[in-house]
């Protein structure tokens, strides 16, 4: 049987995010995990506010010899807006997940 090195504490070092004592056999976790991105409700918020940008963007055009109000470049701006949006707020809850994790 393999063992992984023995560090100060008893414990045993595993790979990933977890440790052990140095006579258990089953690793168990030390913290928390955020879900998957496609498993939170800002995805499909995030989703919903994209379809809704390009919808608006090809429904609102001109009317009475106007120019279009809400071209296709505004559209993709606030696309990206959205998206950075989203990412800062994937990075946030993700920098926040390390909380202890008592469960065996």
């Amino acid at each position: 049987m393999t063992t992984a090195a023995s560090q100060p504490g008893g414990y045993a070092a595993t790979p990933g995010n977890a440790r052990m004592h140095a006579h258990e056999s089953v690793p168990h976790r030390l913290s928390t995990e955020t879900k998957a991105s496609f498993k939170t409700t800002e995805f499909f918020a995030y989703l919903a506010a994209v379809a809704g940008v390009l919808l608006a963007s090809q429904l609102v055009g001109t009317a009475d010899n106007h120019e279009d109000y809400f071209r296709a470049d505004r559209a993709w701006l606030y696309i990206v807006i959205l998206t950075v949006g989203y990412m800062v707020s994937r990075g946030l809850a993700k920098s926040g997940s390390r909380e202890p994790y008592d469960a065996r």
